[in-house]
């Protein structure tokens, strides 16, 4: 049972943390960005140290109090925002910015928690190194959130999720207890690894202050294109083809299907779209490759090949800079059309690649027996992960449909476990998906995940009510 974040609570750790720790308790804070979370009050503190930390989390565990830790608050599953309960912590990282070194001849960068994510591209690129974890909210988005959540974005196909890019970790245990994990090595097998227990864990097993971040040489020329395809079968055919043309220059591989494109005219007529007549489905591909490489002839002799063989009809190389930008433009603003139409019910889902063009071939059929929606469907095809959205027809709202939205997320996530698929691919499980853990989930993963939880924090202090589903949500399934 937790206590709250009571008086006697805040007057012991105001003796224990400088009076920096402690700031004022803003809106922005209580609510996660889709606004299906809404905390009513929290203790808000950041901590400047990890020192600080320990002392915040050790006192939490003395006392039995909530803490739920806070990164950019970008989040989408509510993993940030505890609803009801005892008045938790609030642990922001904001203060906890900073780059603490560089190794650029190793691949390096030491970066605290709270580094935002486009300030860690920056650093890197004065070392003349990438960081390629790259994201919509990449301008706000901390390194301590993206960790604890496993974030993917738009590189994984060449370069990983959040997992892979991260060497070690500093982090304070449930007990408060300092986890002196900052290694910089790629080998090191001296027992269980706690780093990856840690990441994708969300901050219910311990707060992540530091990693050692892996950095990559910034290829020497880049180019992207557009490819129009007949659907997504081809799509696929389209992504071997492009990996035996490309090999380990190809970073990414994205799904776009029409509707993302009348979005964007609906709502951002602005952003300029790169085929006159909107095709059904397209993709786009990001190319990177070293000195003495031609990105645009690469890509050139793809589409010639993919043409010959039916994978593609129509297609537009970027030839600068400025128009490769242009190009992602368009992919990276459909999310921002997205929230601007309003979604019934959105999923980030992923199955073998094999299993998508049946997906998205059944999907449609299962929802029209709910309701007549129109459907956006786009995401990282090169690593099998979806966006699939479903809106309301024209003149409609979503407010209008709030009774099926239960229905059509079970119908969609019915179907993608049916294809050994996941109902949660990048975001993370947070708040929004507890119970569908523990519908979807192995119940062998989930009697671990509970044991584990209980041993490191056996007081439930950290992030209640996230990731791991209790007992009795299982047994009920």
């Amino acid at each position: 049972m937790l206590n709250p974040a009571s008086e006697a609570f805040e007057t012991a750790l105001r003796a224990a943390l400088p009076a920096a720790a402690f700031r004022p308790l803003e809106p922005r804070y209580l609510e996660e960005p889709r606004g299906r979370y809404k905390a009513e009050d929290a203790l808000l503190v950041a901590p400047g140290t990890v020192d600080e930390v320990a002392r915040l989390i050790g006192l939490a565990n003395e006392m039995g109090v909530g803490v739920i830790p806070y990164g950019g608050g970008t989040g989408l599953v509510g993993g940030q925002t505890m609803e009801h309960g005892p008045k938790p912590v609030l642990l922001s990282m904001e203060r906890m910015s900073a780059i603490r070194a560089t190794y650029a001849s190793e691949g390096v960068m030491v970066a605290e928690a709270g580094a935002i994510l486009s300030n860690v591209h920056d650093a890197a690129e004065d070392a003349g190194r990438i960081f390629p974890l790259t994201l919509a909210s990449q301008g706000s988005a901390r390194i301590g959130g993206l960790l604890a959540t496993n974030a993917g974005g738009i590189g994984v196909l060449r370069y990983g999720s959040a997992r892979d890019l991260c060497l070690g970790v500093e982090a304070v245990l449930p007990d408060g207890s300092i986890h002196h994990g900052l290694r910089r090595m790629r080998k090191d097998n001296m027992g269980y690894d706690l780093r990856h227990l840690l990441i994708g864990s969300e901050g219910t097993l311990g707060v992540i202050t530091a990693a050692a971040l892996r950095l990559y040489p910034k290829p020497a020329r880049q180019s992207a294109a557009f490819m129009v395809v007949p659907g997504p079968e081809a799509a696929l055919d389209l992504l071997a083809l492009a990996q035996t043309h490309l090999g380990e220059g190809l970073s990414a591989f994205e799904l776009i299907h029409r509707m993302g494109l009348d979005f964007l005219s609906e709502t951002l007529p602005d952003v300029r779209q790169p085929f006159a007549e909107k095709p059904e489905w397209m993709v786009l591909i990001d190319l990177g490759v070293g000195k003495g490489a031609d990105p645009q002839a690469l890509l050139e002799g793809l589409f010639a090949d993919a043409f010959e063989q039916g994978l593609a009809s129509d297609g537009l190389i970027a030839q600068s800079e400025a128009q490769r930008a242009e190009f992602w433009a368009v992919r990276e603003t459909i999310p921002e059309a997205n929230r601007r139409i309003g979604a019934v019910s959105s999923h980030d889902i992923s199955m073998p690649a094999g299993a998508i063009p049946d997906f998205i071939r059944r999907a449609p059929d299962a929802l029209a027996r709910i309701n007549a929606y129109r459907i956006n469907c786009f995401g990282h095809l090169g690593d099998g992960n979806l966006h699939y959205n479903v809106f309301p027809q024209p003149g409609r709202r979503k407010e209008d449909h709030v009774n099926e939205r239960g229905a059509v997320k079970r119908t969609i996530h019915d179907l993608v476990h049916e294809l050994g698929g996941s109902v949660s691919a990048e975001h993370g499980i947070g708040r929004l998906k507890v119970e569908d853990l523990a519908r979807y989930g192995d119940p062998a993963k989930l009697a671990a995940m509970r044991a584990i939880k209980q041993a490191l924090d056996p007081r439930g202090i950290m992030n209640p009510g996230a990731v791991v589903p209790p007992a009795t949500a299982v047994a009920a399934q």
